[in-house]
């Protein structure tokens, strides 16, 4: 018999039979993990099962490779007032289906992790959307695609970044860009130098050009190839700015 213990947040449940369900986890010690929980439509279990829940996990099976049972035991629930939030709700499950479409299963990822639960703090805080953003660039370097937003590509000046490349993922100056700047990707003021920022660092809009850059990204170098496409709550969560933009406007 294979059995762990873990602790893990709830990133996706299937349903599977009469009243169970495929439930994936990303652990702290196990990596992305997935297994059967007996009785997760009930009453009793449906909440725990919802993508962001804490648990505790015991994963059991007969053999190491085939999908096993998970006992789950809540640890502790959402953060506050996340489920009366459409936006932070939105974050939320566009992290977790992130984290289930792109972590390969059974693989470690104790930063990410920790990184999720990080992120999962802050949205009781001000800065929530920031830290969402700054947390896709960290699933970006945790699969090995690594932005580099502290110097210039060219060369250029440090202190005037404004650019990204969408080919090297790696920032530009002003004076460097201007020549092609059409076609690069914006950085974010609260990605900026402390020169180039703005008095809009962390609004719907800086926000939104955030996630247009880490969004570029995952569609293009994590997402690519996959069959399934681009993560549905991700592209809802960067139309839900859109449409706050629009209104604005």
């Amino acid at each position: 018999m294979e059995q762990w213990t873990d602790q893990a947040i709830v990133l996706s449940a299937r349903t599977h039979g009469e009243n169970g369900a495929i439930v994936s986890l990303l652990t702290e010690n196990n990596g992305r993990h997935a297994g059967f929980v007996h009785g997760a439509q009930s009453s009793k279990k449906r909440a725990m099962v919802e993508p962001g829940s804490h648990v505790k996990a015991q994963w059991s099976a007969r053999t190491d490779d085939s999908l096993g049972t998970f006992t789950l035991e809540a640890d502790r629930g959402m953060p506050f007032d996340v489920l009366n939030d459409v936006m932070k709700l939105g974050a939320l499950l566009s992290a977790c289906s992130l984290c289930d479409a792109a972590l390969p299963e059974r693989e470690g990822h104790a930063g990410l992790y920790h990184g999720l639960c990080a992120f999962m703090e802050s949205l009781d805080t001000d800065h929530w959307s920031a830290s969402y953003v700054m947390w896709e660039i960290s699933l970006l370097r945790e699969l090995g695609f690594h932005l580099e937003l502290n110097k210039c590509a060219d060369g250029g000046d440090v202190d005037t970044l404004m650019y990204v490349s969408p080919k090297s993922g790696r920032a530009v100056s002003k004076a460097s860009a201007a020549p092609y700047k059409e076609k690069l990707l914006s950085l974010p003021n609260f990605l900026r130098p402390s020169p180039m920022r703005e008095d809009s660092v962390g609004d719907d809009a800086d926000i939104l050009t955030g996630l247009a850059m880490t969004g570029y990204f995952l569609e293009h170098w994590v997402f690519i190839h996959s069959s399934k496409g681009f993560p549905e709550p991700r592209i809802r969560l960067q139309q839900r700015y859109e449409k706050l933009l629009d209104k604005v406007a």
